[in-house]
C-alpha cells in the first residue's frame, strides 16, 4: 500500500513537469520575434487577439452574459 501512494505522488510532480515542458517549447520559437518592436507588437497584439477571441467564445457557449 505504501508503494501505491508513493506511485499516486508522483503524479502532480508530473503534470507539473509536463505543462511547463509544453509551455517552453511553445514559448521558445517566439522569443525571436519580441527583438524587433515591430513583431513584438504584432506578437502581443495575436496573444490579447486571441484570448480576446477565447473569452468572447466561451461566453457564447456557456451563454454567460
Amino acid at each position: 500500500m505504501e508503494e501505491f501512494f508513493g506511485n499516486v505522488s508522483r503524479y502532480p510532480r508530473y503534470l507539473i513537469s509536463f505543462s511547463l515542458g509544453v509551455f517552453y517549447n511553445a514559448i521558445e520559437p517566439l522569443l525571436p520575434l519580441l527583438k524587433k518592436p515591430s513583431t513584438a507588437i504584432a506578437l502581443i497584439s495575436a496573444v490579447i487577439a486571441g484570448f480576446i477571441g477565447l473569452t468572447f467564445t466561451l461566453q457564447g457557449m456557456l451563454g454567460l452574459s
